[in-house]
């Protein structure tokens, strides 16, 4: 392995660690982890459960756009804001509630909801493609749409509240 190899996987390494040990990407990994009823993930790295979330360029051309999306796509897909969800709990205390609406396109609607807010509102397109191309822009987005949420519900805690 030449010198600028190895730099290049020590980068790598540091800046999955890094991204590894943010917020959001830990309330994913647990999310996962709790759908594995059966024990078949035990054995699998933090990296390997969130590897159907990054796709290369290549392997992101190479999905299908035709048809529907694929049952285990948006099963990901409810995963990835439901860690928002339970992160956003967890900082503010608000319960937040989910809501998915998809066509049979891959076209539709995120929302999570804190009482009668709306802390994120995502159009959802071309489903079928759903993933990032890094890990670190995976920790990006989450991340940033966890902030977002939790600005929201402290500029706006009396109609976040459930009952207001």
């Amino acid at each position: 392995m030449t010198e600028l190899a190895a730099i290049d996987t020590v980068a790598e390494f540091i800046s999955d660690e890094s991204c590894l040990a943010t917020h959001f990407v830990q309330q994913l990994v647990k999310q996962l982890r709790a759908q594995d009823i059966h024990g078949t993930w035990e054995g699998k790295s933090d990296l390997q459960l969130l590897k159907p979330y990054i796709h290369t360029p290549e392997e992101r051309r190479a999905l299908p756009m035709l048809g529907d999306p694929d049952p285990e796509t948006l099963w990901y897909l409810e995963i990835f804001y439901n860690a928002i969800a339970v992160a956003i709990e967890r900082e503010t205390g608000q319960m937040v509630s989910p809501m998915m609406k998809m066509s049979h396109e891959g076209f539709g609607r995120m929302v999570l909801i804190a009482g009668r807010l709306v802390v994120v509102n995502k159009q959802l397109r071309d489903v079928h493609r759903f993933g990032f191309p890094s890990l670190a822009k995976l920790a990006e987005v989450g991340s940033k749409c966890l902030e977002e949420a939790i600005s929201m519900i402290r500029s706006y805690p009396a109609v976040a509240q459930y009952g207001a």
